[in-house]
């Protein structure tokens, strides 16, 4: 990368040409991701004509339409003219107005057609995921026919898995991977080939379904069907992957609470996503602060009870994320369905109470070797195992609940995990205390 910029601070636009070239759309992408607005800019001028789909294709959203907006309109034809469909629509579907027309009047009559056609489906949807370019065949064709007509066209799509089946009507009926119909004898019948993975999805299935789909039976590509169930595209597995991907950074991210930024977001952006659950966390905050104010003069009477505290509620809150972390991923996997919750939930229950019942012995004895009292060991010791308990219920449930209520549960489990575990546990320590120590 420094070499890069070197070349850009001289203006050498033949030495950016030459680091450049050799490496792959990936890394070119990345390489834009990480230097700054400026540096990008002066490369991209310098660089006229190396930008192609591919790499637009691996750029972070948020950069794609500021280098979109650098290129010149033949640079940007010839860099989407190559590209299947389906890339063509995820270059494009995030973009203003104005820019998508810019990318559509770049290309072909024929692509122009068939990405607005994707672009008409709803959004994250089977029909926006898959692309036309599609190599059918009729079921009852042979090997040998199959070939001979693979060979006379050079308009075959740049990758593709399988060949579709389809009756007169257009509706797919099976399919046949290449290395079967290359492996197979020219008198072979397609029909005698088809594989039993084979599947359809319709146009408005969500895109979530899909790569679940593809995950779960081990796809490799999958044609999709319109309302009339005719052949009207195909998703391939690498489009289904970059779903999953997508979808397990966005519930990392919620998890955590920042939205879905990236590293290449504006300050006023990132701040803007960040604020709102650090506003709920303050609210979440104060309200444990206000169980604490109830017990002021427990607090002030052993003053070892606000040493102590603290750690009996982090306790909780690490429990509690522990298991709601299990829970989001298997409600997102679909392992953790109706059939098994409860199942789930008392394992969840059963390893806090285990967990409570070991770091009481230990906090059991900090308490009394630590400040002399065997009752303040006692205390923090029933205050753990009931918090952790709580937070094993808490880790499961909730998210499970607002999955029923159609909330992500990425999105909106962790503050109501972290409220309750808080207030659980300084609420069972400093009742416990003022029970049995004052």
């Amino acid at each position: 990368m420094d070499a890069v910029l070197d070349a850009v601070e001289a203006g050498d636009a033949a030495a950016v040409d030459d680091l450049l070239n050799p490496l792959h759309a990936a890394d070119i992408a990345d390489l834009l991701e990480q230097i700054d607005g400026r540096d990008r800019r002066a490369l991209l001028l310098l660089w006229r004509g190396g930008m192609d789909g591919e790499i637009l294709s691996e750029l972070e959203e948020s950069l794609r339409e500021e280098v979109i907006q650098s290129l010149a309109p033949l640079e940007l034809a010839e860099a989407v003219r190559e590209m299947e469909s389906d890339d063509v629509v995820d270059l494009v579907e995030d973009l203003d107005d104005a820019q998508q027309e810019a990318v559509l009047d770049a290309l072909g009559v024929t692509d122009r057609i068939a990405v607005e056609q994707a672009l008409s489906y709803p959004e994250e949807s089977a029909g926006r995921l898959m692309q036309v370019e599609v190599v059918r065949a009729p079921a009852h064709w042979s090997v040998g026919e199959t070939i001979d007509f693979l060979r006379s066209h050079d308009d075959l799509p740049e990758q593709f898995y399988h060949v579709i089946l389809v009756d007169p009507r257009m509706k797919p009926t099976g399919y046949v991977t290449l290395g079967r119909l290359l492996g197979s004898p020219r008198a072979t019948k397609l029909a005698d080939l088809t594989e039993d993975s084979f599947r359809t999805f319709r146009y408005d299935q969500d895109e979530e379904d899909v790569a679940y789909a593809f995950n779960q039976y081990h796809l490799i590509s999958a044609p999709v069907v319109d309302g009339d169930d005719r052949l009207v595209g195909v998703i391939t597995i690498d489009d289904a992957m970059i779903v999953l991907d997508e979808e397990h950074e966005e519930d990392i991210l919620r998890l955590a609470g920042v939205g879905e930024g990236s590293l290449t977001d504006r300050v006023i952006e990132t701040t803007r996503q960040r604020f709102p659950w650090l506003a709920v966390n303050l609210v979440t905050a104060i309200l444990a602060s206000l169980v604490i104010s109830l017990f002021e003069d427990v607090i002030a009477g052993f003053v070892a009870l606000a040493v102590l505290m603290p750690i009996v509620a982090s306790m909780g809150g690490n429990a509690g994320t522990q298991s709601l972390t299990v829970a989001v991923r298997a409600i997102a996997t679909r392992d953790l369905t109706g059939a098994n919750v409860w199942r789930v939930i008392r394992r969840e229950v059963f390893v806090g109470c285990v967990n409570g019942v070991i770091f009481a012995v230990v906090m059991g004895a900090v308490g009394m070797f630590w400040f002399g009292s065997p009752m303040l060991g006692v205390v923090i010791g029933v205050a753990m195992i009931i918090n952790l308990i709580v937070a094993g219920l808490a880790g499961t449930v909730i998210p499970v609940a607002l999955e029923k209520l159609g909330v992500d549960p990425a999105l909106a489990s962790g503050a109501f995990v972290t409220t309750v575990t808080d207030v659980v546990g300084f609420f069972a320590f400093l009742g416990l205390a003022a029970v049995v120590l004052l």
